[in-house]
């Protein structure tokens, strides 16, 4: 079942909530792991009565450029089947070392670096 534009719209603005609160709260990233479903509809993702839920931390490498759109496709085969996965990787680590003093600056100013990773408010 694919999502007309709309349903996906909102399925990922529920995801991305889902992985910014699992990253910045310690007590929902421990509900998502012990009643992912109860987490998930807390963030907008209500599940169908007697759906399964996977809920996957140790996402493969080379995988979170992709994420999102395998993430889509997961929830479109979970709508048919009752069975959701869900990938939701640890919270990201940032190697300060490997960031210029300029670019230091620029976060300290407040000016945006350009998102490459995993969906956010501003990629979406």
């Amino acid at each position: 079942m694919a999502l007309n534009p709309q349903e996906r719209t909102e399925f990922v603005n529920a995801y991305t909530r889902v992985l910014i609160t699992a990253w910045s709260s310690e007590e929902f990233s421990t509900k998502l792991d012990t009643n992912p479903r109860e987490a998930l509809a807390e963030a907008g993702l209500e599940l169908p009565a007697g759906a399964q839920v996977t809920l996957v931390r140790n996402v493969p490498e080379g995988h979170h450029d992709s994420n999102l759109d395998v993430q889509v496709a997961l929830w479109e085969r979970g709508l048919e089947s009752g069975v959701f996965e869900f990938h939701v990787p640890e919270t990201p680590q940032i190697d300060l070392a490997e960031l210029s003093e300029g670019d230091l600056d620029s976060i300290a100013a407040g000016v945006d670096i350009n998102c490459c990773c995993c969906p956010c408010c501003c990629c979406t």
